[in-house]
């Protein structure tokens, strides 16, 4: 059974999600400053809950051991990195850049694992090939996913539809290439449901009443034709869904 988190305010919600994101660091890292913390993320607002949780948060900041993570991406969009639509740009701006402003705070930054840029644009080939490239660079498992859920119940590029079901069905590749995206741009590239499946933690997050309907599809319905519904009946116990009032407003208090 997944866990379900609800805040009333959003501002509530972003701290107690920083804290957990912590929580999943320590845990991995013990205490040895030679181990990494390998976590996975999301694109869209994901980013601004991570500045404010992470980096503009007084009392998470200080704890987070930065050259100790090892950060990639759920699924990105096969355009330039200074394309609004890159998820690798848009965390670069929101996150990355600002922790250079904390000075002596921050000593190292994390690394970040990007896909080849100079592929973009090369044609079916090329695509794959960022696909295969990216897939080389995870590890063996996640320590911490962090995953959105679109109002249609699709996550990372993972949609429902039985068009997509060459990527909700991949259960042997860990990357792979999205050539028919509903949602701009058509190509991009996105981990496979056995990637999350193999991470010790999965945390999602959705905010906002434009939210409800699928939340209640998701979490109540349970309807197993949504990518998200997948991910939680595969891995239930290792799930955490962060929701406020607002997405949660059709889930029954006591659920």
């Amino acid at each position: 059974m997944v866990k379900l988190q609800r805040f009333a305010e959003s501002n509530a919600l972003v701290h107690e999600f920083g804290k957990y994101i912590l929580e999943k660091q320590d845990s991995a890292l013990a205490g040895n400053s030679h181990a990494v913390f390998n976590i996975a993320i999301s694109g869209g607002s994901m980013n601004k809950v991570l500045y404010e949780g992470l980096v503009n948060d007084k009392d998470t900041f200080p704890h987070i051991k930065w050259p100790q993570w090892r950060i990639f991406f759920c699924d990105e969009r096969l355009v330039p990195f200074e394309d609004p639509l890159s998820n690798y740009g848009q965390f670069k701006k929101t996150v990355l850049d600002p922790l250079v402003h904390k000075g002596d705070q921050l000593n190292l930054g994390p690394t970040v694992y990007t896909i080849n840029q100079s592929l973009i644009g090369g044609g079916e080939t090329a695509n794959k090939k960022i696909a295969e490239e990216y897939a080389s660079l995870l590890p063996a498992s996640f320590d911490l996913v962090l995953l959105g859920c679109g109002d249609d119940g699709h996550t990372c590029s993972l949609f429902p539809g039985e068009e997509f079901n060459y990527l909700v069905e991949e259960m042997t590749r860990k990357v792979v290439w999205c050539y028919n995206s509903p949602k701009p741009p058509s190509n991009r590239i996105t981990i496979t449901l056995p990637v999350i499946a193999d991470a010790k933690n999965v945390c999602f997050l959705a905010r906002g009443s434009s939210k409800k309907d699928i939340m209640h599809d998701v979490l109540i319905i349970k309807n197993s034709e949504l990518p998200s519904v997948l991910v939680n009946e595969m891995i239930g116990t290792r799930v955490t869904w962060f929701l406020d009032d607002a997405a949660g407003a059709l889930i029954p208090q006591d659920c």
